[in-house]
């Protein structure tokens, strides 16, 4: 079975698409909503304990090996600069394809995982301008979802190979 094969199987688990919305995978990050498109998700895992790399970024928490493929992990908490939590029966790793430079995967350590959400592309605003001391290059945009906002991740910008290597 090929990757999209099992994306679109993933997909279709997680409940109807609508004609013309997109389809996000939110997760929880510190109490707030982020959004992944749901066809680079490969697959989801209880977290478990990585193998360090020395000299590499402190948000880099090693490598984990997926079925015969090495991959590296990022602690989005920590690569967002906020406080570090202890690892919980909640905590995941959400293995993502990313690409630039080739397709390559990476996986992303995040609270919990929240829903999916089809999200009409006309309803998904831009990210305002916070200054310039402040990176959201990797937040394509951020849509309202319930009663909050979600944050869109941009996974190619903040997982590229300059940005986690």
């Amino acid at each position: 079975m090929t990757e999209l094969q099992q994306a679109n199987d993933y997909t279709d688990t997680l409940g109807d698409f609508e004609q013309g919305t997109e389809q996000y995978l939110s997760f929880i990050l510190d109490d707030e909503e982020y959004g992944v498109e749901i066809l680079r998700v490969q697959e989801i895992k209880g977290w478990d304990r990585v193998t360090s790399v020395p000299n590499t970024p402190h948000y880099l928490c090693g490598v984990l090996n997926l079925r015969g493929t090495i991959i590296p992990v990022v602690d989005l908490r920590i690569r967002f600069d906020m406080p570090a939590r202890e690892y919980t029966p909640t905590t995941v790793v959400i293995v993502l394809k990313v690409e630039g430079g080739g397709q390559r995967t990476v996986g992303v350590v995040v609270d919990a995982v929240s829903d999916a959400h089809n999200v009409l592309p006309e309803d998904i605003r831009p990210t305002p301008d916070l200054g310039a001391h402040v990176d959201i290059n990797y937040i394509s945009g951020l849509v309202p979802v319930d009663d909050k906002m979600m944050m869109i991740l941009n996974v190619d910008r903040l997982l590229s190979v300059e940005s986690i290597g």
